[in-house]
């Protein structure tokens, strides 16, 4: 037997949250299908839990103009919904003079995606700051901060429910088939269904490209392969000596190990990032050892044996090992020409902090098709 529902979005991830909100918001008939038993139980639940300022993304790219404005839009609704964060800023750290020409270009790619509170600081006035870093320079962000992301996401979800959405847990998308007027989704679980939607949006996260390689009548140019960088993260034995976060300035293949902050205070670093075929979330202690060389180059006084395995994400990447970084994919009637279907793929950092700003991408495709 086939359900006729309105709007099926596929997984309960912080953006899918985010996307079923504003649809049971603008009154349409919502169903969340979440493989999972709880919501946010992957890449959602394991990050830096970090509120991003939109920084170093391409200029124009899809990444940078949904952190921005995904940023003011997260502050605010944080404030309105009694959800735990915090504006404790992040400081970019130059230990040597040589880094310092690449701290300006950082400053100027800020600037250019409209980040308009970076603030240059010079040795003294950094370690009036964080008297324990070893800094000849910095850039104070002072709207980056830190948020309780299963507080957010409890926050969208009963949003979403107050507005009439349902969420379908232990229901897995299984296929699907693209019809004349609707898209039949198949769910597994302990209730086998089929889904009559006019409404579909692919926020799988990990597993968005499997998702939409299993409807039949998406065309394969459509779906991108899916890959696993898979960040380990240690944390601190103790409280570290800052307010702030600190990063390091980039790293030729990425932003270094930096230093987080959590809701309690507890310090993290990472990510020190692998490849990996399948989904693996275990920590091999192991990896930790290069972490102190690394770390130490902005806090000498790390003392040996302090850090311990904390946790890892994995990132859902549609680039292979090698290849340059690829935005954000909102792929909508207007890419396919596929009435009502949404595809959302290679949503890692800064997805988070981007998820209000995401929602409403999604639904000016959605209307504007």
């Amino acid at each position: 037997m086939t359900e006729k529902i309105d709007c099926a979005v596929i997984g309960a991830g912080v953006v899918g949250l985010a996307v079923a909100r504003e649809l049971a918001q603008m009154g349409r008939e919502v169903i969340i299908l979440e493989t999972a038993d709880a919501i946010g139980t992957g890449t959602s639940s394991r990050n830096s839990e970090v509120i991003h300022a939109g920084i170093y993304y391409p200029q124009g790219s899809l990444k940078a103009e949904a952190c921005v404005s995904g940023k003011h839009m997260l502050y605010r609704y944080c404030e309105a919904h009694g959800v735990p964060h915090k504006r404790c800023g992040k400081l970019i750290v130059a230990s040597d003079e040589i880094q310092i020409p690449t701290l300006k270009e950082i400053g100027k790619k800020a600037a250019a995606n409209g980040v308009d509170d970076m603030q240059w600081l010079d040795q003294d006035e950094v370690l009036a700051m964080e008297p324990a870093l070893n800094a000849v320079a910095a850039l104070l962000s002072p709207s980056t901060g830190i948020i309780d992301s299963h507080a957010l996401m409890l926050a969208y979800q009963g949003d979403a429910e107050a507005a009439g959405a349902v969420i379908a847990f232990m229901s897995p998308v299984t296929g699907g088939q693209i019809t004349k007027d609707e898209i039949v989704l198949e769910v597994g679980g302990d209730a086998n269904m089929s889904l009559a939607c006019t409404t579909v949006v692919n926020c799988g996260g990990l597993f968005a490209p499997d998702v939409a390689a299993s409807i039949k009548g998406l065309p394969a140019k459509f779906v991108p392969k899916a890959y696993y960088a898979k960040g380990n993260y240690f944390t601190l034995a103790g409280r570290a000596p800052f307010d702030h976060l600190i990063y390091p300035v980039p790293e030729e293949a990425g932003l270094g190990v930096h230093l987080t902050l959590d809701m309690g205070g507890q310090a993290r670093f990472g990510p020190d990032v692998e490849w990996i075929d399948k989904i693996d979330y275990r920590v091999d202690p192991r990896r930790g050892d290069k972490f102190y060389d690394a770390v130490r180059r902005y806090w000498p006084d790390l003392k040996d044996g302090s850090l311990q395995p904390g946790y890892s994400g994995i990132r859902p990447k549609i680039q292979a090992p090698g290849e340059p970084a690829k935005d954000f994919v909102i792929s909508g009637p207007a890419e396919h020409g596929i009435p009502g279907l949404v595809n959302m793929f290679g949503i890692e950092s800064p997805g988070l902090t981007s998820s209000l700003a995401l929602a409403s991408m999604v639904t000016r495709q959605l209307t504007n098709s």
